[in-house]
């Protein structure tokens, strides 16, 4: 069984995947990850981010292995540098690029056959696992998801006011909803579910609820 859960920036989305997998006794996948590691490969290398195909070219060398709280890099561990407000400033070339999304979309539907997945994204409901048995779109308000987002950046020593984390906040969402290919939407299909005010765990006895009933209509 495959649980997807999209939406924008902030609203709680990997917290939420992952302790819901806990609970499900499923495995957690964070493609967000994916992009980040690829835009921090680009970034190490100093790469023209203009040049995509140059972009789409070192993605099929790289190895990306994304567990339940790590994130490799041609084994190297990347899951806290990835996560910087420098990778994320960036990250929007590489999740334009068709080319990229291709090929991190055939990796993640791999994945996704070994097992029963959360998998999180912007586009996993509508792009990369369409025929998903349960699909969620969580969202808050802009400024809920920038306080969260000011807060987890501090808890990483990056102290950022909080109108700059606002305004990237603001551009990520617009390339986000303008993007071609896996644009930021809810599935037709996705039950939305809007996070302000509520603690991660009230989220995830919500969605476990929601998520066992549509386990037992599925088996």
């Amino acid at each position: 069984m495959i649980i997807t859960i999209d939406g924008p920036a902030g609203a709680g989305k990997s917290t939420v995947a992952r302790a819901l997998a806990r609970r499900m006794g499923f495995r957690f996948l964070d493609t967000g990850a994916m992009y980040r590691a690829v835009a921090l490969a680009a970034r190490r290398r100093s790469m023209d981010w203009a040049d995509a195909a140059a972009l789409a070219e070192l993605t099929r060398w790289l190895k990306i292995e994304v567990g339940e709280s790590h994130v490799y890099l041609d084994g190297e561990d990347v899951t806290c540098e990835i996560r910087s407000l420098e990778i994320t400033a960036v990250i929007h070339h590489v999740a334009d690029n068709p080319a990229i999304r291709e090929q991190l979309v055939r990796l993640q539907r791999g994945i996704g056959e070994t097992g029963d997945f959360v998998t999180e994204g912007r586009d996993q409901g509508t792009v990369v696992f369409p025929h998903a048995e349960c699909k969620f779109f969580l969202t808050a308000s802009p400024q809920e998801r920038a306080a969260r987002r000011q807060k987890d950046l501090a808890r990483r020593g990056e102290f950022v006011p909080i109108d700059e984390v606002l305004s990237q906040q603001n551009d990520r969402d617009r390339r986000d909803i303008e993007r071609k290919v896996g644009g930021l939407i809810a599935a037709d299909d996705a039950i939305e579910f809007v996070t302000d005010g509520l603690s991660s765990e009230q989220v995830v006895d919500r969605l476990e609820l929601l998520a066992r009933e549509k386990l037992v209509a599925s088996r």
